[in-house]
């Protein structure tokens, strides 16, 4: 869900070469089943399988690895929310982007220009993230609520905004949301997942992902992002920044969940010292090298985009656009590596 633009990376691994902006929707894997009983539960202690092979210096998909070639991570919980209860309720959550400290906090809720936290420009994106208590263009809140909590679940609802309201709103297509965690949780190193249910349709962006608390970008964890126009679909990405030229690079690959839409499945991230490995149903599906720059804490990010003109197999919104779509959440959750 990067704000900023993406450069070229190519990747070579034997038969594989991955270029990121030119084919990034082109490698796709199949996942096999597993039990959901056995994925549904945040337990208190985690144990991962990870890859132990020598890293090169870019990213590379786990191919079915043989028993040997695993060591055992063990983690234990630090973050978890089941929502069993509204998000905006116990503080743990904000509804936009945050800002600093020459950002006064009434603008977070109204006013000229307060759109500038709850959308990201760059990406094309066609609509704004609403709370409750945001008013638009004024100061007096709407009442509008993407929120909403059903059966411990969490379900981020895109609806298209009221042509009354739309002025008020910027001239927005979709009225969305957004929770970040920003100034409320973040760590350093950890295995942070999402159990959800992936929406589709033209223009629907949905995604899981994280940033350096420090507001800098990059690094950014794409734990999981959703291509609305290619159900099934599920693209997991490291960017990240060379010093010596600036460059914002970007490596990952995109897997085969084929029923990603119907069925809640775990995406997961496990960031350690020397790597990053991403997992599907706590499988692990890729890993890269930890690239220059991850140095800080990172908070996590869930929201549900509409219209993008970065991210491939999403595509603007149009006449065929769902009227309404919900982002599925059962859980969220981090854990920290333990201590040997």
């Amino acid at each position: 869900m990067s704000d900023f633009p993406s450069f070229r990376s190519e990747t070579s691994y034997g038969r594989l070469t991955w270029c990121a902006l030119a084919s990034f929707g082109s490698v796709i894997a199949a996942v096999p089943a597993f039990a959901q009983a056995d994925l549904a539960g945040a337990t208190s202690k985690l144990t991962l399988q990870v890859a132990t092979t020598i890293l090169g210096e870019k990213c590379r998909r786990i191919e079915a690895p043989e028993p040997a070639s695993l060591a055992s991570v063990s983690l234990h919980r630090t973050f978890n929310d089941d929502f069993d209860t509204h998000p905006l309720l116990d503080n743990r959550w904000a509804p936009h982007y945050a800002g600093g400290p020459a950002w006064p906090e009434a603008r977070y809720w109204g006013g000229d220009g307060s759109d500038f936290r709850r959308k990201t420009n760059w990406n094309g994106e066609q609509q704004i993230y609403v709370d409750p208590r945001y008013g638009g263009r004024e100061t007096t809140p709407l009442g509008l609520d993407p929120f909403k909590v059903k059966d411990g679940v969490l379900s981020i609802v895109a609806s298209r905004t009221p042509a009354a309201l739309k002025t008020l709103l910027f001239d927005n297509e979709y009225i969305s949301g957004i929770l970040t965690t920003q100034g409320r949780f973040s760590q350093k190193y950890g295995y942070f997942e999402i159990r959800a249910r992936i929406p589709v349709g033209i223009g629907v962006w949905p995604a899981f992902w994280m940033l350096a608390d420090n507001g800098g970008w990059p690094p950014e964890v794409d734990i999981m992002e959703g291509r609305g126009q290619r159900p099934g679909d599920i693209a997991m990405t490291t960017h990240w920044r060379i010093p010596e030229t600036q460059r914002v690079e970007r490596c990952g690959f995109d897997f085969r969940v084929p029923d990603a839409p119907t069925a809640f499945h775990n995406y997961g991230a496990l960031w350690q010292p020397d790597r990053i490995t991403y997992f599907i149903d706590r499988r692990p599906v890729s890993e890269i090298k930890v690239p220059v720059g991850f140095i800080d804490p990172m908070y996590m990010i869930v929201n549900l985009a509409m219209g993008s003109k970065t991210f491939e197999g999403v595509g603007f919104v149009d006449g065929l656009s769902p009227a309404t779509v919900a982002f599925e959440i059962d859980r969220i959750s981090a854990y920290q590596i333990d201590e040997r």
